[in-house]
């Protein structure tokens, strides 16, 4: 989130400085904020799977106005999502993306922003001039703002000015808009011939977003959601995620103690690896096997619980922390390997999670999508399609959020009519990866110790909350 300071606005990250004025996503110092939000109870935590979350804006605003309320907040013009802001700072149009809006600050369509929720908050102060700091006027992905480019801004960009500029998507949305709509002939694929809403998109990096969309509304426990238009215009989406996937893998990698061997051996192994830590480490479980057997197996008695940054979905719980069990005395590269492996593993599982509160309430998925750096790893694309027996589907163009964000200019520079339209025919299939049918019982029973972390976690918290 953004904020613009009256008399002219900069960029940066501590909102206490006008000059730094960002607070990422994954800053969870409103911790306090959301859990005071979720406890009122207000109709709104309906489209947001019930709990509110310290990604979401209205604890991050809350926190802004009582812990930075004469730096920040009451000198503030306009508070905005990232892609909202790029928006303006193309255009100078003040116009909200629905998918934003939506998503993250609890407007909902047609109705429209709700003016009791704000107040019951302490945020009253928000309505003022129809909702002029947060957004006034919506419009949905894709459609043209104001006259396009300005001057200035086509200057910056080597553009012409008048370049058209859709309204914009959340990154991990444009991956799922660049994704979803890929013409799947013949791959043989269960989502073949089949509603679109047989398929999940994954935008997997730093943190992975879990897309589903459905022709109506679903109401899924823990899941954000169901958002009208805020991915594909007139479906609606439920957004489940994982709130540190690449973070977590280089944080168990890089700070292990066998992380200098594994960069030495990385290097020495540039013609076969790139270099590249990853891709070292999968060719090294591969040499740790004997008997030709699956490489999933060496996770057999080490088990993560991937929760490290607190959980997303499907249990909203941001105070959950990770675990591992089966530990030993042993810091060898081997050990680094099997540990890279079971965190794999454990976030596999934890998509399963999700995927099983989906289908609970209604969603009927069939095939994945992925994108996003993680995609590039071969062993995290192939634990994925194991753990949770789908078959992933990965993208001609890698880069599926630029696709996606290239769809929006198509039809904002009416190349295409429909967003449907250009997702089809701009969206390809790349690679299809399928489940190793063999690993189903290994992975049925993984999963149980998955929940079993869980469950364990939380009875340990009641013990240690007993006076």
């Amino acid at each position: 989130m953004l904020f613009s300071i009256k008399q002219g606005g900069h960029r940066g990250q501590d909102p206490g400085d006008r000059q730094r004025n960002v607070v990422m996503w994954m800053d969870h110092r409103a911790e306090e904020q959301a859990a005071c939000i979720t406890n009122a109870g207000h109709r709104v935590l309906n489209r947001v799977g019930g709990v509110m979350s310290p990604e979401m804006q209205p604890p991050k605003l809350l926190w802004l106005k009582e812990n930075l309320k004469e730096s920040c907040w009451n000198k503030a013009a306009h508070f905005f999502d990232l892609p909202d802001f790029l928006s303006w700072k193309a255009t100078g149009s003040l116009t909200r993306s629905l998918c934003t809006l939506v998503c993250k600050w609890t407007y909902c369509p047609p109705e429209g922003w709700d003016a009791s929720f704000w107040t019951s908050i302490g945020l009253e102060d928000l309505l003022e001039n129809n909702y002029s700091k947060i957004g006034s006027v919506t419009c949905p992905p894709g459609s043209p703002l104001g006259d396009g480019l300005t001057r200035e801004a086509a200057a910056d960009l080597g553009l012409d000015p008048g370049t058209a500029v859709g309204a914009s998507l959340i990154d991990a949305h444009a991956g799922g808009l660049g994704l979803i709509g890929a013409d799947v002939r013949g791959f043989h694929l269960p989502c073949e011939d089949q509603p679109i809403t047989t398929r999940m998109a994954m935008i997997c990096g730093t943190s992975t977003c879990h897309m589903a969309i459905s022709e109506q509304a679903l109401f899924v426990p823990g899941v954000w959601g169901p958002c009208l238009s805020a991915m594909v215009p007139g479906m609606w989406l439920n957004e489940g995620g994982q709130s540190a996937t690449g973070r977590l893998i280089d944080h168990v990698v890089k700070g292990h103690a066998a992380y200098a061997q594994l960069q030495e051996r990385a290097r020495q192994s540039l013609p076969f690896t790139g270099g590249n830590i990853f891709s070292y480490l999968n060719s090294h479980l591969s040499s740790m096997v004997n008997d030709g057997s699956a490489v999933d197996l060496l996770g057999s008695s080490l088990h993560v619980w991937p929760d490290f940054h607190g959980n997303r979905s499907p249990l909203a719980d941001p105070t959950l922390k990770g675990m591992i069990i089966g530990l030993s005395l042993s810091q060898t590269l081997d050990d680094l390997a099997l540990l890279y492996l079971a965190t794999v593993q454990a976030l596999a599982l934890g998509t399963l999670h999700i995927l099983e509160a989906m289908r609970e309430a209604g969603h009927d998925i069939r095939t994945l999508f992925l994108c996003g750096g993680l995609s590039k790893n071969a062993l995290f694309v192939q634990i994925h399609a194991n753990a949770t027996g789908l078959p992933v589907v990965l993208p001609d163009q890698m880069e599926a959020v630029l696709i996606g964000a290239a769809v929006l200019g198509a039809c904002a520079s009416q190349d295409y009519s429909s967003i449907q339209e250009a997702m089809e025919k701009m969206a390809k299939v790349g690679k299809v990866v399928q489940p190793d049918r063999e690993l189903q019982s290994f992975y049925e029973r993984k999963y149980k110790v998955f929940l079993r972390l869980f469950a364990h976690q939380r009875e340990y918290q009641a013990i240690m909350n007993q006076r």
